[in-house]
């Protein structure tokens, strides 16, 4: 295995508290988000190792701001599940419009995907219940990321892909 640079742990805690600040600067917004965005990007600029990693430890300061939850173990399937489609769709995808729906398809199936998971644990009519009860803020999720992945993904794309030929593919 390729040990890992120093360049590659600085930059891995440097986005993984982009992503951390990044949700907690919209939490004042209901299911509007820039953590898809920012995974998505992530993956196609810096590649789905280093995003696995990132992943890895967003969810796991969402413990130390959240606490631990049933929920929690959701984000750690979720975000990859996230991750490994993006990079598998890299060479397909050639436009934000393909990076905006596979977003906001995510974002619709946000809750179903937790409404499964809280099954375990708590039975199907809860999961059904919860799912259903979430319904609307997943219409929400998925538009908004949709939105917020057709405007900001290009620019922030080319912006990482600068930042990381000058900074980190130099010295």
């Amino acid at each position: 295995m390729k040990a890992m640079k120093v360049k590659d742990i600085i930059l891995i805690g440097i986005l993984s508290a982009t992503i951390t600040a990044g949700k907690l600067a919209l939490s004042f917004i209901p299911n509007v988000e820039i953590v898809t965005l920012l995974f998505i990007t992530y993956t196609i600029v810096f590649g789905y190792k280093k995003t696995l990693l990132i992943s890895i430890i967003f969810s796991t300061t969402e413990i130390f701001i959240y606490g631990f939850n049933t929920w929690l173990l959701g984000y750690y399937l979720i975000w990859p599940l996230l991750i490994l489609l993006t990079a598998l769709m890299k060479k397909i995808i050639k436009s934000e419009y393909g990076y905006a729906t596979i977003g906001a398809i995510f974002g619709y199936g946000f809750g179903f995907f937790f409404a499964i998971v809280e099954s375990f644990f708590y039975g199907i009519a809860y999961g059904w219940v919860y799912w259903l009860r979430g319904l609307l803020f997943d219409l929400v999720h998925g538009t908004s990321n949709f939105i917020i992945i057709l405007i900001l993904f290009n620019p922030l794309k080319n912006l990482l892909f600068k930042l990381k030929r000058t900074y980190y593919n130099n010295s």
